[in-house]
């Protein structure tokens, strides 16, 4: 089956390329930062925050470590479960994507820094879980965070299913997609409606502009326009 496409197994990553799901993080990350005693960043600064391990953003922006990172992360955690985690909405045209993939029979597995237990909760609420042979996503406690390392996972729960994971493809928005697949020889497809800049694109073996784009990309067929 999966000679018929450009790729064998196709990696998907959640935030920014799924789902905008911004609102959600950001605001749980404005709380947390007033509960800590830091200053709120404007919100374009806020919404750099959105892709890359968490842990990794308080750490480089903040300076937090040790005790003061695990009092951070344990803030955030428990507000987003509470109410951040539902508030997004899937990018227009990514839900059926997902369907189009899945029907084609490729391999499918998220790839996302964001830890598995709210990504589950997101895909389950939006009906998206259905479309997914695994969810991969950063370990609750994060210590499986970094995208090389979530990229690896995914590639490992596919294979152990018998999936073919020669010629995968990542699907992301963020340089940390591109520079996690590189770790191990994953080319990442990037999506223009996500959070990244044009220049976090290089990198990428292609880029796209919208989901039909992106299924032309995969080696679907064109959907007849009526």
């Amino acid at each position: 089956m999966s000679d018929k496409f450009p790729y064998s197994a196709v990696l998907f990553d959640l935030d920014g390329t799924i789902a905008d799901s911004a609102p959600g993080i950001t605001s749980t990350l404005a709380s947390t930062l007033q509960q800590l005693g830091h200053p709120v960043p404007a919100p374009a600064q806020l919404l750099e925050w959105v892709g890359p391990p968490l842990p990794e953003s308080f750490t480089r922006r903040l300076g937090l470590v040790g005790d003061d990172l695990d009092r951070a992360m344990a803030l955030y955690r428990r507000e987003y479960l509470a109410r951040g985690a539902l508030d997004s909405v899937i990018f227009p045209g990514m839900e059926d994507l997902l369907r189009r993939v899945h029907e084609a029979g490729l391999p499918v597995s998220t790839a996302t820094s964001k830890p598995e237990t709210p990504a589950t909760l997101m895909l389950d609420h939006f009906g998206l879980s259905r479309y997914l042979d695994v969810i991969t996503g950063a370990s609750d406690d994060e210590k499986r965070g970094a995208k090389a390392d979530v990229v690896e996972e995914a590639l490992h729960r596919l294979s152990a299913r018998g999936a073919d994971v020669s010629r995968p493809v990542l699907v992301g928005d963020r340089h940390h997609d591109i520079d996690g697949g590189a770790a191990h020889g994953v080319p990442t497809i990037f999506v223009e409606w996500g959070y990244g800049s044009v220049e976090e694109q290089a990198g990428a073996i292609a880029v796209a502009s919208d989901p039909d784009e992106l299924a032309l990309l995969l080696g679907l067929p064109a959907q007849t326009r009526r």
